[in-house]
């Protein structure tokens, strides 16, 4: 058993960990190797491809498997990007992860939590996490807060004997625990046991991608049956009608959309982890695109949270020594000392013969902190708007003043007698105010200045003095900060508190119950939440946020609830991420409009010609070229391209209105097109498909400029690129002969000239009186 000072010795560990007495936690919850192939390899539209390969070999034509080589792309991008992802993810992850603090052979020691044995002597302060099950040995004003675990709000008081829970975080105080129950049988992962699946976080753009593909998957069978019997009756070979049928399939299948989707997330959380921020899931780039409000708390995001003394300014009858020596004996009394009273320590020696009675901590819902010294009466430190007793009116003017210019003001009082559980003394007398500097971020401006103009509204919430938080709010660039909102003001009603807060930019004296009811309100009226925190009474409401960001130098806790996490403490990183998010989300709502019209024009073909028995107007070599000249090659281009404008919900519906039309027009036109052409003296089938080949072809590119707008010279570039690849395919003789494009004569050509007019216009008009959405602006080139 572990000393209470000494901890376990070396040959104490040694033989716990010789008898598998670890703490060997659950490995995280991401796929191996083997399981990102198959994920990768064994896909519903890998499947239905490759089956449409073996098809086309059995009626005889392997030069029309070409399509097949998306089997190919499809897996090999997949798991190499997958692969290089989890190797930076992990990486970095390493950087974020919980350390837990050990006492052995008498020393303070940090390691990994994996490498916590049974009985060892665990310390604990304001911020940490609980890592493993353990018993209370020594408690100092402990409380720990196991929302996260219970649900239940309120901090609870620990002693010595009390039990402890991993998961849970200490809200105030410190102390040491000895481990009882460590690895899979503690508490929290037998909570986390049924849920320790690779599982994507709920992402819009992934499940609107999903609904098409469950359509399309009802959809393609019967049409795919429909068109081969009708084939089969008007053809004089089976093997004709077999390739007419896998055309039509190939055409109506998106083969590259879901790639695209899952590259596009993965390039994101790379690029952002090359900037040091660990994002959790795939899925938060986009989280934070789609966020329109972003809380902030003041201390470690608006400023950097370098917390220096400024000076110490003696009230009533105390000398600046007595308050010195006051100061000094208030932080040797704490073993856990916060930021704020580590400042204060600097300057301040402990003086002797100040010998502590009881003390209690700091905690961010009272505001306060207090010593009994024997002989010496009770001390208070903490918000002066708390510690001051009405009649203190010049001390308190004078707290006032220096809170609205910025400085942060610490309260000293004194007490004849002690408190009493939550309640301060009676008859409180002021000793000394402390002014504390904290340097507000050299880069705060730009960034919100960014925020702004982007359309994302900013709440300041604090626990400091709602005249401080203004004021440094004021000098960060942040608009409508004119005054605080005092929180302990705030109304109990949910409605009622919604509006003050929606209306209401800065808040002060916040605690952290109120930060997380704060997001709840916001999130009732319809935002999207972002929380920006660094300390333990941030940690609710960073659970609750639709996205929680955390500073890498932050408390254990705030990270390990945080689904992303700036290892550098650089909160100019975030304007960065809002820019990932919302290139991934535009990007793929480009790249989605291409293959959805794709399918669409796919499917009214594959029922114009099941209807009138006509040969399939496209051979499968030849969509396969249409595919990746006006869909695959720009799509991969798009779908990577910076893009910048700002997010709006809705994403299926807005791509089905652009996307169903224009695979309608495109359809109609080219199918009308093959008609007119198939029928005029003179011209072969050959001919025919390669009018249609040529029209659809021009259509497509049509519809790739549509999306791609507002137009660049890289993206005009890039469709005059597709189009005069298309010309030497048609003038290699070679590549002629391999996709059988047969040249038509002048005539054919005019009315194919005249088709891919119409069509484009009609595309063109379509969509635009269909589309409610302003001309998209890209803030990049």
């Amino acid at each position: 058993m572990a000393d209470l000072h000494t901890g376990l010795s070396t040959a104490q560990v040694d033989e716990r960990v010789a008898d598998g007495r670890v703490n060997d936690v659950p490995d995280a919850p991401v796929r191996t190797f083997p399981q990102i192939v198959r994920a990768n390899v064994l896909t519903p539209v890998n499947a239905i491809i490759s089956t449409l390969f073996v098809l086309i070999l059995v009626a005889g034509f392997p030069a029309d498997a070409l399509f097949a080589g998306v089997v190919v792309s499809n897996s090999v991008i997949g798991i190499g990007q997958e692969v290089q992802a989890r190797r930076t993810l992990t990486a970095l992850a390493v950087l974020s992860a919980p350390k837990a603090r050990v006492r052995r052979d008498g020393n303070p020691v940090e390691i990994g939590v994996s490498g916590v044995v049974a009985d060892d002597l665990l310390e604990l302060a304001p911020g940490d996490q609980v890592v493993v099950d353990g018993e209370i040995v020594h408690a100092v004003g402990l409380e720990i807060d196991e929302s996260l675990l219970t649900g239940e709000s309120d901090a609870v008081e620990k002693e010595a004997g009390s039990e402890v829970l991993s998961g849970s975080f200490v809200s105030a105080g410190s102390g040491l625990y000895r481990a009882t129950r460590i690895g899979a049988d503690s508490y929290a992962a037998k909570l986390a046991e049924e849920a320790r699946r690779f599982e994507l976080a709920g992402s819009e753009l992934r499940s609107g991608v999903n609904v098409v593909l469950r359509w399309l998957t009802f959809i393609i069978p019967p049409a795919s049956i429909m068109l081969l019997l009708r084939q089969l009756e008007t053809q004089d070979r089976w093997q004709d009608a077999l390739q007419a049928t896998v055309a039509a399939a190939v055409a109506m299948v998106p083969d590259g959309l879901v790639l695209l989707t899952s590259l596009s997330f993965i390039t994101g959380v790379i690029a952002l982890a090359r900037r040091r921020a660990l994002a959790k899931e795939l899925a938060s780039v986009e989280l934070l695109a789609r966020v329109d409000t972003l809380c902030l708390d003041k201390t470690g995001t608006i400023t950097t949270g370098e917390i220096s003394l400024g000076r110490v300014v003696a009230l009533g009858a105390t000398s600046e020594a007595e308050a010195a020596e006051v100061l000094g004996a208030l932080g040797a009394a704490d073993p856990a000392p916060n930021a704020t009273l580590l400042a204060i320590i600097s300057s301040h020696q402990a003086p002797e013969g100040w010998d502590v009675a009881q003390s209690l901590p700091f905690s961010s819902a009272r505001k306060w902190a207090a010593t009994e010294f024997i002989d010496r009466g009770t001390f208070y430190l903490g918000a002066p708007d708390i510690l001051f007793d009405d009649d203190d009116e010049d001390e308190r003017a004078a707290a006032d003043e220096a809170a609205a210019s910025g400085t942060r003001v610490l309260l000293v009082t004194r007490a004849d007698g002690s408190w009493q559980g939550e309640t301060l003394s009676p008859s409180r007398t002021p000793v000394a105010m402390v002014l504390l500097e904290d340097t507000v971020r050299h880069d705060a401006k730009e960034i919100f200045g960014y925020f702004r103009e982007q359309g994302v509204d900013l709440k300041v919430i604090s626990g400091d003095n709602p005249a401080t938080v203004a004021a440094v709010a004021r000098r960060a660039g942040i608009s409508s900060a004119d005054a605080g909102f005092d929180a302990r003001g705030l109304p109990d009603d949910s409605e009622d508190l919604a509006d003050v807060v929606i209306d209401t930019t800065v808040f002060g004296r916040v605690t952290p119950h109120q930060k997380r009811s704060m997001v709840h309100a916001l999130q009732s009226r319809g935002r999207t939440v972002a929380m920006t925190g660094d300390g333990v009474n941030d940690v609710l409401a960073l659970k609750d946020a639709d996205m929680g960001i955390a500073m890498g130098a932050g408390s254990s806790a705030t990270r390990a609830v945080a689904q992303l996490v700036l290892l550098d403490n650089q909160f100019g990183t975030l304007p960065r991420v809002l820019a990932e998010g919302r290139k991934v989300i535009n990007n793929i709502e480009r790249v989605a409009n291409l293959f959805i019209t794709k399918a669409a024009y796919a499917v009214l073909l594959t029922a114009l010609v099941g209807i009138a028995g006509a040969p399939f107007p496209f051979l499968p070599r030849q969509l396969t070229m249409i595919g990746t000249f006006s869909i695959g090659v720009p799509g991969f281009f798009l779908a990577l391209a910076p893009n910048e404008a700002l997010v709006r919900p809705g994403f299926l519906p807005r791509v089905l209105r652009f996307s169903l039309p224009a695979g309608a027009v495109a359809g109609s036109v080219t199918y009308v097109l093959y008609e007119v052409v198939r029928r005029m003296d003179g011209v072969t089938l050959d001919e025919a498909r390669t009018a249609a080949t040529a029209t659809l072809l021009l259509i497509g590119l049509t519809i790739l400029i549509l999306i791609s707008r507002p137009l660049k010279p890289w993206k005009l570039g890039l469709a005059a690129s597709m189009a005069g690849l298309y010309a030497l395919n048609m003038a290699l003789p070679s590549t002629r002969d391999y996709f059988q494009l047969d040249l038509p004569g002048t005539s054919a050509w005019l009315v194919v000239a005249l088709a891919a007019a119409v069509g484009s216009a009609g595309v063109t008009l379509i969509t635009h009186l269909l589309d409610d959405r302003p001309d998209p602006v890209d803030q990049q080139p």
